[in-house]
C-alpha cells in the first residue's frame, strides 16, 4: 500500500457514470489524489439521431487526462478484473457507477471501496433512494458514506450528513445536490479513514428499508383520491 499520509500518495480508481456523479471525480481530482484510473459504462446512442454518446464522467475524465476503462461487466469479464488488480488502487470511490462488483474487486483495495449513497442509511436501501424519499413524503433525507460489501448497500457506514428535503425539489435536483454534499463529505472523511482514525459502523438491521426500481406510474396523479 502507498504512503497514505497526504492525498497524492494515494492511489484511487473512480467509478461513476452519469453527471451527478462529477462533482465527486472533480473533487478527488481538485484535492490532489492520484486518480489511477476512471471505470464508466460503455458509450450508448443517445437523442434523436441515435448517436454514440459518451458518459459525462469520461468526458471529465479524458479532459483531466485520465485513464478511462469500460468494461461491460467486472463480473464475468476475467481480462477487466486482471486490468483493475494490476492497478493496484489503495480504495476504490463508487459514485452511481451502474455495475456490479464482485468479491475479488471488493476484497481489492486497502482502504475498501467506498460508496457514495443518496439517502442516510438503512433508509431506502436499493436502485431508488431519491424518487422514493420524495413520493413518501420524507421531511429530511441525507447522503451515506459506506464501505461496499456483496449485499444491497449494506455495508458499514463512515459518515453521513443529513438534509431537509425542499418543498419544490424534485429527483434531479434532489439527487444533484445530495451528490454534491456527497463529494465533500467525502474529501472530509477520507484523509481520516485512510490515516485508520474513523471506524465504519454497522448498519442496524431493524431500521433497513428497500426501494425498488420506479415506473412511470409511480409518479402519476391518482385523480380518484380526494
Amino acid at each position: 500500500m502507498s504512503d497514505l499520509r497526504e492525498p497524492s500518495k494515494i492511489r484511487v480508481v473512480f467509478m461513476g457514470t452519469p453527471d451527478v456523479a462529477l462533482p465527486v471525480l472533480d473533487a478527488l481530482s481538485n484535492e490532489g489524489y492520484q486518480i489511477i484510473g476512471v471505470y464508466t459504462r460503455r458509450d450508448r446512442r443517445a437523442g434523436r439521431g441515435r448517436q454514440m454518446a459518451e458518459s459525462p464522467v469520461k468526458t471529465l475524465a479524458l479532459e483531466r487526462g485520465i485513464p478511462v476503462f469500460q468494461p461491460a461487466s467486472l463480473r464475468s469479464d476475467e481480462a477487466a478484473r486482471a486490468k483493475l488488480i494490476e492497478l493496484n488502487p489503495d480504495v476504490i470511490v463508487v459514485a452511481a457507477y451502474g455495475l456490479f462488483l464482485p468479491s475479488e474487486i471488493l476484497e481489492l483495495p486497502p482502504l475498501g471501496c467506498l460508496n457514495i449513497h443518496p439517502s442516510l442509511l438503512p433508509r431506502h436501501r436499493g436502485p431508488s433512494p431519491v424518487t422514493t424519499a420524495i413520493l413518501e413524503g420524507d421531511a429530511e433525507t441525507g447522503v451515506s458514506l459506506m464501505k461496499l460489501d456483496e449485499g444491497m448497500d449494506s455495508g458499514p457506514i463512515l459518515a453521513q450528513r443529513p438534509s431537509p428535503i425542499g418543498e419544490d425539489e424534485n429527483t434531479e435536483s434532489l439527487t444533484s445536490r445530495l451528490f454534491e454534499m456527497g463529494a465533500q463529505l467525502l474529501i472530509k472523511i477520507l484523509p481520516d479513514w485512510a490515516d485508520d482514525k474513523i471506524n465504519a459502523v454497522p448498519q442496524d438491521d431493524s431500521r433497513v428499508t428497500i426501494t425498488r426500481l420506479l415506473e412511470r406510474a409511480d409518479g402519476e396523479i391518482d385523480w380518484s383520491h380526494p
